[in-house]
């Protein structure tokens, strides 16, 4: 991973992270690289300070080194997050919160019976109509196994409370 600092034509400067330089390009090329704040697709990287690693135990040596220094690419702290990450996440989470909520309106809550319910469905013993309920690992495993189709409803962090 590589963190870039970031400006859009409008001067707004922030921070995101890429899978390596090349995935910046592309993305950056194919316009889905936005500012925060504006929207603006027009970006390029801003000046930034490369992160030096030291060795261990030893005190900086302000004298020109015998090697070049190692710029370390770190990923942030799970904690820390950077504004166009956390708009993109705040999307992800409304659109799963979206499909859930669609699934949980047209669909039949069979709840523990769910992997009879579904089975029943695949082999013809009842009429095709949509379900959600439960299934463990297990029984997920066996379903899919078996050739029924099944996928598991978004569970998002709002829902642990």
């Amino acid at each position: 991973m590589i963190r870039y600092a970031l400006r859009c034509g409008k001067d707004h400067t922030f921070e995101s992270w890429f899978q390596d330089s090349a995935a910046y390009d592309a993305q950056v090329r194919r316009k889905l690289v936005t500012c925060p704040v504006c929207d603006s697709t027009a970006i390029e990287k801003a000046i930034m300070a490369p992160r030096i690693a030291s060795r261990k135990g030893r005190a900086k040596d302000t004298s020109a080194p015998a090697h070049p220094p190692a710029v370390t690419e770190t990923p942030p702290p799970a904690s820390e997050s950077t504004p166009l990450l956390m708009a993109q996440e705040r999307e992800l989470r409304a659109k799963l919160k979206e499909l859930r909520d669609h699934i949980v309106k047209n669909a039949d809550n069979v709840g523990e019976r769910f992997p009879n319910e579904a089975r029943k469905m695949h082999y013809g013993e009842i009429e095709h109509r949509p379900i959600y309920g439960e299934a463990s690992n297990e029984e997920a495993r066996a379903l899919i196994e078996e050739g029924v189709e099944v996928s598991p409803l978004p569970v998002l962090p709002d829902d642990r409370n």
